[in-house]
């Protein structure tokens, strides 16, 4: 039974919820406590989302930092700074709400309902920004929780619990899984392999999962890799692993960082397997490009070249020779522009699939014209996708530079674009 000021604070009957955060923070027996995380998170989970919504929004309002008790530490430290000091000071900086998300992940399940939750708050954040505070207690947590050493890699293959394959299926979130005829075809033959990143509290829950394809060749388009009437090829021919699609499988820890070279990880157990494969590369998509440039190319093109990617919206562009022509010299020093200077608010470059390979220690490679035509990768990113090089000789100094400096590694390949001449205007 709560306290009875507890009650009365949380007086309505949707405010369970918010009774029993209080009464967990107030309970000091562990036993108790445990029990009554269980009925915390027993209690969400079967809420309605105005419930949900409700109690979020008093995790923002009630369980805050004790704002008294942080004045009352800066003056003492003040007075006499010191470690000790110090250390008080931190402990009242930090919010309420931290605490009880610990003792709340105490309870059988507890992680993968909290990482339920902070995908609510996610959902609400931009109708409600006074969730952004709960969401940053959440980050915090997480990203001790999650960070690299407790992660565990495991090979996926056709043999895989059909619960987890289930997954992989909802979660692919590069190049979707139309059943699972689909999924066997990326599975199952010999030139294919699957990773998954799991931890320990969500047993049967991937993190991360990769899919490669073992080829002899860096791969120029993502449509013959996945054409269901390729024939397979040999593993012991194979040169090239192609990380083709590498996807998050929880929305919940959207910008929880796992730590850095977690690619390098499958590398090196692709290498144990297969001593033979010498060139590791992605073929990855460019989902901001085609928003950056009907945001931000202004600035890059004149009027007239700016006027002309008008032409990507008609349907089919891509299949005209002629408009494909006029295009490719503008996309391509566009692409370059948006890849190697567009910049995110962190001052990191803006692609968010960049800044995950290039601060995983690997290399912009190639930049590859219609390497994705289908409808998605239109709407996206006009048809493009990248290779980015893993190269294990240089992979620690290539992150190094890139997380101290902001250092973006590209070959001249990539550099090259950026000085494709403009067109020279006619006289007059």
């Amino acid at each position: 039974m709560a306290p009875r000021f507890l009650r009365r604070l949380f007086s309505s009957p949707k405010d369970e919820l918010g009774l029993l955060a209080e009464s967990l923070l107030s309970e000091r027996g562990e036993a108790s406590g445990v029990a009554l995380a269980r009925e915390l998170l027993t209690a969400y989970s079967a809420a309605s989302e105005e419930v949900k919504l409700q109690f979020l929004l008093q995790l923002a309002q009630r369980f805050g930092a004790d704002l008294k008790r942080i004045d009352q530490e800066i003056k003492r430290y003040a007075a006499a700074p010191g470690p000790e000091q110090a250390r008080e000071l931190h402990e009242a900086a930090e919010s309420r709400l931290q605490e009880l998300l610990r003792r709340v992940n105490l309870a059988p399940g507890g992680t993968a309902v909290l990482v339920r939750m902070r995908e609510d708050v996610l959902r609400n954040c931009a109708r409600y920004p006074e969730l952004k505070p709960v969401d940053a207690d959440f980050r915090h947590l997480f990203v001790s929780w999650f960070n690299r050493g407790f992660l565990v890699l495991r090979p996926i293959d056709w043999s895989t619990p059909a619960a987890i394959l289930e997954k992989i299926i909802q979660y692919e979130a590069v190049h979707e899984i139309n059943g699972w005829s689909e999924l066997r075809g990326r599975l199952d033959p010999a030139d294919r392999r699957c990773f998954a990143f799991f931890h320990p509290a969500l047993a049967d829950e991937p993190l991360i999962f990769v899919e490669v394809a073992l080829t002899r060749a860096l791969p120029e388009a993502i449509a013959p890799l996945l054409a269901p009437a390729r024939a397979p090829l040999d593993p012991k021919r194979a040169t090239t692993a192609v990380f083709y699609s590498i996807s998050n499988c929880q929305p919940g820890l959207q910008g929880v960082s796992f730590g850095n070279f977690l690619i390098k990880q499958v590398v090196e157990e692709l290498r144990r397997d297969m001593p033979h494969l010498k060139t590791f590369v992605t073929l990855s998509p460019v989902p901001g490009f085609r928003q950056w440039l009907q945001r931000d190319a202004k600035a890059v093109f004149s009027a007239s070249e700016f006027e002309s990617f008008k032409a990507l919206d008609r349907p089919g562009w891509h299949e005209s020779a002629e408009t494909a022509r006029t295009l490719q010299p503008l996309l391509q020093r566009a692409i370059g522009t948006y890849l190697l200077e567009a910049k995110h608010s962190s001052g990191k470059p803006r692609d968010p699939v960049s800044r995950f390979h290039l601060n995983n220690g690997a290399s912009l490679e190639r930049v590859n014209w219609l390497g994705d035509v289908s409808p998605k990768g239109l709407r996206e990113a006009a048809g493009f996708m990248v290779n980015y090089l893993y190269d294990l000789d240089e992979i620690e100094e290539n992150h190094e530079n890139f997380a101290h400096g902001g250092a973006i590694a590209a070959s001249r390949h990539v550099r090259n674009l950026l000085r494709a001449k403009r067109p020279v205007p006619a006289k007059s």
